[in-house]
């Protein structure tokens, strides 16, 4: 059955998917041969890699084939940016029972190359292989442009905290579906296609940030890799996290009272994951853009009886809510 991938063949797949996607300036030689070449002026590549697994990062009643290519792209890229660099190019790898159809593998290529164009890559290879599991593994690649790569150990006491790009509305979005309601559009859009904030991660390197992340497993989980790589502790701002309305509509029909649907909000906003917005560390002299929100400030770590250093993150001064995503935890 030809309506079907193992039906219509890997190779004759494999040409229709591949030319899909545009030759940019930074591919030298795209799919065809045994390997692609990419152009790396800065003579430094960074690379990232990322697994999706049907059932466990995605659901195919929830999320349609194009939603689930937008998300491989967002997912990857994000963690490009987040290196302060530019997203260039992608491979992916596709593993697929053989009666998928095809019409399936399609929208997911088309999802894959309109999240290209927003992020400003394009796919150069890959691989595709029978799995009785859908599953798709994706490397991304990028260019510093001359920059130093921002990383995650580079905070300071007295740096700002600063964040841009959603926050919450994922977790809130992933709420509604898990519940079988109805709810705000911009919620469930952000779950099934994250809209990273690209272009945020070289202008935080020009900007002068001194650590940054995307933040892909909870606010203040990702800003814990970043407390104890740097050697610090990071204190938020709870009152500094404004809630989009419609997170906040979202909590109440998910049944929160309407006096508490804030303090619920922020409490996602904290902990909620796969936003893919971006966090990262600034001097305090910096001068930061409007949507690079403040939350918090970068401190001395200190010492606590018993238990070593504090390298680690606090709310307005107390214990940061648990919450955050562990692949092999009780998450």
């Amino acid at each position: 059955m030809r309506n079907t991938i193992g039906g219509l063949g890997e190779f004759t797949l494999i040409t229709r998917v591949t030319a899909q996607f545009p030759t940019t300036d930074d591919v030298i030689l795209g799919p065809g041969d045994d390997a692609a070449i990419v152009a790396a002026p800065d003579g430094r590549t960074v690379a990232t890699t990322d697994v999706l697994v049907e059932g466990r990062h995605f659901r195919r009643e929830w999320s349609s084939a194009r939603d689930v290519g937008h998300r491989a792209v967002a997912q990857n890229f994000a963690d490009i940016a987040a290196m302060g660099a530019r997203p260039t190019t992608l491979l992916i790898g596709f593993a697929a029972p053989s009666d998928l159809p095809v019409q399936w593998a399609e929208d997911f290529t088309a999802g894959v190359r309109d999240e290209c164009a927003v992020a400003g890559g394009t796919v150069v290879g890959g691989d595709m292989v029978g799995s009785d599991t859908l599953t798709i593994a994706v490397t991304a690649l990028g260019d510093l442009g001359g920059a130093d790569p921002v990383l995650r150990s580079g905070a300071r006491p007295g740096d700002v905290i600063a964040c841009t790009g959603p926050l919450g509305l994922s977790a809130a979005g992933l709420a509604l579906l898990e519940g079988g309601v109805d709810g705000p559009a911009l919620c469930l859009s952000e779950h099934r296609r994250p809209s990273p904030p690209y272009a945020a991660g070289a202008e935080a390197a020009r900007l002068g940030a001194t650590a940054m992340l995307d933040i892909s497993d909870g606010l203040v989980q990702d800003l814990g890799h970043v407390a104890r790589a740097s050697g610090v502790h990071i204190d938020l701002d709870s009152m500094s996290l404004e809630p989009d309305p419609e997170l906040l509509e979202a909590v109440r029909i998910l049944g929160t009272a309407p006096e508490r649907a804030p303090e619920t909000a922020r409490g996602l906003m904290l902990a909620g994951g796969e936003d893919h917005a971006l966090a990262a560390a600034f001097p305090p002299d910096a001068e930061l853009p409007a949507h690079w929100r403040p939350v918090g400030r970068v401190r001395q770590a200190s010492e606590k009886a018993g238990s070593g250093t504090d390298f680690g993150v606090t709310v307005d001064g107390s214990p940061a809510p648990g919450g955050g995503w562990d692949h092999f935890g009780p998450g």
